[in-house]
């Protein structure tokens, strides 16, 4: 029996919201998301997740739950003109049904400003409800006017279990695979290789599979599946694992002052086809975690390389990147800022909203004035070296010190000016 021409992953696409797999915090009987689909309504809504974890499976069930007119776009290979003929057919069909219909954008984050604002309109006046699938950050890499309209939900990495079960499911339900003899004895392999991408992994065992006659016993060992998927190895996949490990160890080299390995880092990236735009983010958030205070200037240089970037683009963008990776490798590391503000939030999370002292708080009306509102407020600019002595913390924290300065010139010496104003308050 020959390998079907339909992917695996396709012919074990579920059918119904019960079938679906993973994403419980969306989909459980009391999930706001559930309870819309069984109510019949849903706003328009961006799916955000990683690759592989159900973004537009949910979306096709989703339309088959609502029962509308569905339409699908890629935005790898759709434009402007696309989006307003399907707007076009959704506002025609509109006049015979009182529901809009559904529009399905996979990877809109793809989409260029020009063709998210062509959506604009038809979203705003419920002609259609989109669905948006993307791996990036919508905060990104959405228009800020479209994002406002849609409710924005986040899809997890699928567990190992969760993964395991895909499998267990493909071998008793699909036609094809339950004709086969076989026993999965090891795990590592398939879902390390597939990194946590559901589709790979269906994919990558159905190629393990095809590789034996239908007669054939099959002992599936880690071992079996990486000298089967050598040769089907992609250097750098842009939508996968790899994607999140190299990241991981180009900041890293940024982190531990290499800038050799930085620049390798960089260069696989770049020749794997990742979005210059990613990179440049990363090296922004970098620049103030890794850096910071230490070298202030380093923030300003990463920025203007996501400014430059997005005007540039590939192939000359590889010199922009490649001069600040360098810089932000070279500088001062300081992460006291960082630590700073994630010691403030936990403090926050500990003690609730501690009240604004009186002396503080905004005085706009006679009542606020007569009842304390401002009173005593020292104006810092009324003082010599622009600078008096009061208390900004609230009672109940007053003392408590959130910024320690790391061992780097630079943040050495706004300790030192924190003392000499503060006179060892902070210490």
């Amino acid at each position: 029996m020959s390998v079907p021409t339909t992917p695996l992953a396709e012919r074990m696409r579920p059918t119904n919201l019960d079938e679906y797999v993973g994403q419980e915090h969306l989909l459980h009987a009391d999930a706001g998301l559930r309870k819309s689909l069984e109510a019949g309504v849903v706003p328009s809504l961006i799916l955000w997740g990683p690759p592989g974890v159900g973004k537009t499976t949910l979306a096709h069930l989703i339309a088959q739950q609502l029962k509308r007119p569905f339409y699908v776009l890629s935005a790898i290979s759709s434009g402007v003109k696309d989006v307003r003929e399907v707007i076009k057919k959704a506002e025609d069909k509109g006049m015979f049904d009182q529901h809009g219909a559904l529009l399905f954008i996979d990877e809109i984050h793809r989409f260029s400003k020009a063709q998210q604002d062509s959506l604009l309109g038809a979203v705003e006046k419920g002609v259609v409800t989109l669905i948006g699938a993307t791996t990036e950050n919508p905060s990104f890499e959405v228009i800020s006017a479209l994002l406002s309209r849609c409710q924005v939900y986040t899809l997890n990495h699928l567990s190992k279990d969760q993964l395991v079960s895909l499998l267990a499911r493909a071998m008793k339900e699909d036609e094809w695979m339950k004709k086969r003899a076989i026993n999965i004895k090891e795990y590592d392999a398939l879902l390390r290789l597939s990194g946590g991408d559901a589709r790979k992994l269906l994919t990558l065992f159905e190629l393990v599979v095809s590789t034996y006659s239908s007669e054939e016993k099959i002992e599936l060992t880690d071992e079996l599946v990486m000298s089967v998927s050598q040769q089907s190895l992609a250097l750098y996949d842009k939508d996968g694992e790899q994607h999140y490990d190299i990241i991981s160890a180009f900041i890293k080299s940024i982190r531990g002052s290499d800038s050799n390995a930085a620049i390798y880092w960089l260069a696989r990236m770049i020749e794997g086809g990742e979005d210059p735009k990613f990179i440049a983010r990363r090296l922004l958030i970098s620049a103030s975690e890794d850096i910071g205070l230490a070298n202030p200037t380093a923030l300003i240089m990463a920025n203007n390389t996501f400014q430059a970037v997005n005007q540039i683009g590939w192939p000359e963008a590889r010199i922009i990147l490649a001069q600040c990776t360098i810089y932000l490798a070279t500088s001062p590391k300081g992460n006291a800022a960082y630590n700073a503000i994630n010691e403030a939030m936990e403090y926050v999370k500990k003690t609730g909203n501690l009240p604004v002292p009186i002396g503080l708080r905004n005085a706009p009306t006679k009542l606020m004035k007569e009842l304390g509102y401002g009173k005593d407020y020292k104006y810092a600019h009324n003082y010599p070296g622009n600078f008096a002595q009061q208390e900004f913390l609230p009672t109940d924290a007053i003392g408590t010190n959130f910024f320690v300065a790391g061992s780097s010139k630079r943040e050495q010496e706004i300790k030192e000016q924190i003392e000499e104003l503060w006179k060892g308050k902070y210490l």
